[in-house]
């Protein structure tokens, strides 16, 4: 006869399952669930204007660094150029006397030539005098003295460049001096002057650089201008070169 085994309750433990783990915590969605509030639209674009704000100072900030090395490289290249540097002692038309310092602090277009100059001086003086009169039409732009300086002073007095500047520009105003104050004056310019053989009347010519020079508040060379360019063209490098302007600091503080 079979008996039927029975497990002991004790020998035999049942089999417990393993504890259930903890819950997890939520996790956080980026983007809002359906029907949860959203921040009021004031504060994004409060946020959005932060962040683009920064962008922005971030950027000045690079353009101006820029600018500072381009502005140091450039007053170094000024420096070495030294076109203009130095003083001159000339007489304007009512026979007072003029130096370098007697402008600074206004802009400067300068050119160099003679009265008796046939065809040349007139055409660049009378180009210089268009420029100045389109600049003029703009009261924003800080103002601009026009020079004539003579390169043949043994003809060209004060009374000789009074009448011969009357047609030209009203504010043109003409320079001379000794031959050595003139050639002294050219010199600093880089201008070449010669005076060429006299003919049986005693004429002669001067034989000189057709420049004309920019000349910043600061008393520094900043451009100059050959026959090629046109008075517009010439008012419009003016006039960039004065929005783009800064005064310079003495030499050994930059």
């Amino acid at each position: 006869m079979l008996r039927c085994l029975r497990p002991v309750p004790r020998l035999c433990p049942r089999l417990r399952p393993p504890p259930c783990p903890a819950p997890c915590p939520p996790r956080r969605c980026l983007a809002a669930a359906p029907g949860a509030p959203r921040l009021p639209l004031r504060r994004r674009l409060a946020a959005a204007g932060a962040v683009a704000g920064a962008a922005a100072a971030g950027w000045l900030y690079v353009r101006h660094e820029k600018r500072r090395r381009q502005r140091a490289r450039r007053l170094a290249e000024l420096r070495r150029l030294a076109l203009g540097r130095g003083d001159f002692q000339l007489r304007d038309t009512a026979g007072a006397a003029r130096s370098k310092a007697d402008f600074l602090g206004r802009w400067v277009l300068l050119y160099f030539g003679f009265t008796h100059c046939p065809d040349v001086c007139p055409e660049e003086l009378q180009k210089l005098s268009r420029a100045v009169e389109l600049l003029e039409r703009d009261p924003a732009l800080p103002p601009l003295q026009p020079l004539f300086v003579t390169v043949d002073p043994e003809r060209d007095d004060a009374a000789v460049l009074a009448r011969y500047l009357r047609d030209f520009h009203p504010r043109l105003l003409g320079l001379t001096g000794t031959t050595e104050q003139v050639r002294a004056a050219a010199k600093a310019f880089g201008v070449y002057v010669s005076t060429g053989p006299r003919d049986a009347d005693g004429d002669y010519v001067v034989d000189h650089s057709v420049l004309t020079f920019l000349v910043d508040p600061d008393g520094l060379f900043r451009d100059c201008y050959g026959r090629s360019r046109t008075a517009e063209e010439l008012a419009r490098s003016v006039r960039a070169h004065m929005d783009a302007y800064e005064p310079l600091p003495p030499a050994g503080a930059e």
